[in-house]
């Protein structure tokens, strides 16, 4: 899930002083109040207020249960860390949770990871949530990024069943141009040239990596031969999409919602933040007979592509006084009951193995296939700088698409743009 982070700043003595409602008398039990900080659409208000009444019933204590907005939110949380009184709970974008660790601001929960339900965690997402051998976020929950198609166009096309494997999405591409031929402005599959979510994915199925290691270790990897073979197949499929997207444009410029709601497009790679838009805008394709879904095929036939996955981790604030009973909350939260709901909202559960338990639709369950080889960002404290601002990837795509550079003076530079991005 695309996260719109702003540069890590220090903390004002104003923003301190406005924040109200944090922490508040220390212990547990009843008579005490928890402070959670939680960002808008993680959990609807159904599921909020039966968490927090269950809490309640349980422990005696009182939940203050505070929405965010993730605009302004790394300024307030730079604020509100180093407090006296800060919140005892808090959600972090998964890419912010490896700057926070590296300021000393979170509770190292390492020796709590089992009774949080540590061992139903997705990897993936646990690993977000480590620095330097310790962990310090537990996973909360990911969107992934699938391929959401049109059926009639497909059917019009002779496509019965959803490619799986990477040649045969080629081909079936192919199937789509040639049945929409008398339709100039038709593509395939819409894919601009700085879709970095997708490279990432590619490189992965080729047996890469953005970067491997952490923390000082952490090394860019961007010049592999397996890093190449993915910048390749970016190029490969962009060729026989027919896209027409711009070569220096990312998928939210324009968003791609709306390029795939005016009907010519087939396909597109998306999450449910790109599903939302569509639906607002044309509630006629929510009807499960319009869409469906299906990952990303692998270059290996039977396989998926592993996703990115970008989500939220719960941490605790280290100057919190309540640890005891926040690690409650966040264990209960995490205990199958919830991580089911989760997922029946189209997320990817960050504790729940076993995904068959939930009832989804067709997008929601193509999802839920990413999540057992889903990967995420590089464990650096500089990424969630890097994705907000500069990106090495997008320029490395649009490098290379273009013809401006060749594959390896791409990679190269890339990989030196990135690694000097990583060591800040």
């Amino acid at each position: 899930m695309k996260r719109n982070i702003v540069q890590v700043v220090g903390a004002t003595a104003a923003l301190a002083l406005a924040l109200t409602g944090c922490g508040g008398s220390s212990g547990s039990g009843s008579g005490d109040k928890l402070t959670v900080w939680m960002m808008p659409s993680s959990l609807t208000k159904e599921m909020s207020d039966e968490l927090n009444a269950e809490f309640e019933k349980q422990t005696g204590a009182k939940v203050d249960y505070q929405i965010q907005q993730w605009a302004g939110i790394q300024e307030k949380l730079n604020a509100a860390l180093v407090s006296k009184t800060p919140p005892d709970v808090v959600e972090l974008g998964n890419t912010q949770n490896a700057a926070f660790s590296s300021q000393g601001v979170l509770k190292d929960v390492t020796a709590d990871v089992a009774s949080l339900n540590g061992p139903q965690w997705n990897s993936a997402l646990k690993d977000t949530g480590a620095f330097e051998g310790k962990q310090y976020g537990v996973p909360f929950y990911a969107g992934s990024r699938v391929l959401v198609y049109n059926k009639e166009m497909f059917q019009k096309a002779g496509i019965t069943n959803p490619p799986t494997s990477r040649q045969a999405l080629l081909e079936d591409m192919a199937k789509l141009r040639n049945a929409n031929a008398s339709d100039t402005n038709f593509q395939a599959l819409y894919l601009p040239g700085q879709n970095w979510y997708l490279l990432s994915s590619l490189i992965w199925d080729e047996g890469g990596d953005l970067a491997t290691g952490s923390g000082k270790t952490i090394k860019s990897t961007l010049d592999s031969p397996q890093a190449k073979a993915g910048l390749e197949a970016y190029k490969q499929l962009q060729a026989a999409s027919g896209t027409k997207g711009s070569l220096d444009t990312d998928e939210a410029h324009p968003q791609q919602s709306d390029i795939f709601g005016l009907g010519h497009t087939a396909m597109m790679y998306a999450s449910a933040n790109d599903l939302q838009p569509l639906y607002k805008a044309h509630p006629e394709l929510k009807d499960g007979n319009k869409l469906s879904a299906f990952p990303l095929p692998s270059k290996n036939a039977g396989k998926i592509s592993p996703a990115f996955l970008g989500g939220s981790n719960l941490a605790l604030p280290a100057k919190s006084a309540k640890s005891d009973l926040a690690k409650k909350y966040i264990s209960l939260l995490n205990s199958e009951k919830y991580q089911i709901k989760l997922g029946n909202a189209e997320w990817v559960p960050g504790s729940l193995q076993d995904t068959t338990k939930l009832t989804v639709g067709d997008f929601a369950q193509a999802v839920q296939l990413t999540s057992a080889t889903g990967k995420s960002a590089p464990s650096s404290p500089k990424w969630a700088q890097i994705e907000a601002g500069q990106n090495p990837l997008k320029d490395m795509l649009t490098a290379y698409l273009t013809g401006k550079k060749s594959l390896n003076d791409a990679t190269s530079e890339a990989n030196t743009a990135l690694q000097k991005a990583l060591q800040g």
